[in-house]
């Protein structure tokens, strides 16, 4: 019996799971999953109950629960910004010509 080893098939990632999994609308995916990233960090900083981020948010606790297991698709990305400026957070859209190879759109925090 012979040990061989099989090879792993892979294939490169564009950088965005949305596209690469050849959803519609990619690139608002990726954009809304970045910006509800932040907001998840944020909000964890906060040590709050669901409750008390849905007082600050001004949403149910069930949308708190939501957005805190990751389910982005749920909110717009207006509302995620809505929360960022309930959190305090100041957004910036700076505007670029685009380089080749590089996102269309890019979510940094500081």
């Amino acid at each position: 019996m012979e040990n061989k080893k099989k090879e792993i098939e892979f294939e490169k990632s564009s950088g965005n799971v949305f596209a690469d999994l050849g959803l519609e609308n990619a690139e608002e995916l990726q954009t809304r999953a970045m910006i509800g990233y932040h907001v998840i960090q944020i909000l964890n900083k906060k040590k709050m109950k669901q409750r008390e981020l849905a007082t600050l948010l001004n949403v149910k606790q069930a949308e708190v629960s939501h957005l805190l297991n990751g389910h982005f698709s749920r909110f717009t990305t207006d509302k995620l910004l809505d929360f960022l400026k309930r959190l305090n957070q100041k957004v910036m859209i700076q505007i670029s010509p685009h380089k080749r190879g590089e996102p269309f759109q890019q979510v940094a925090y500081k």
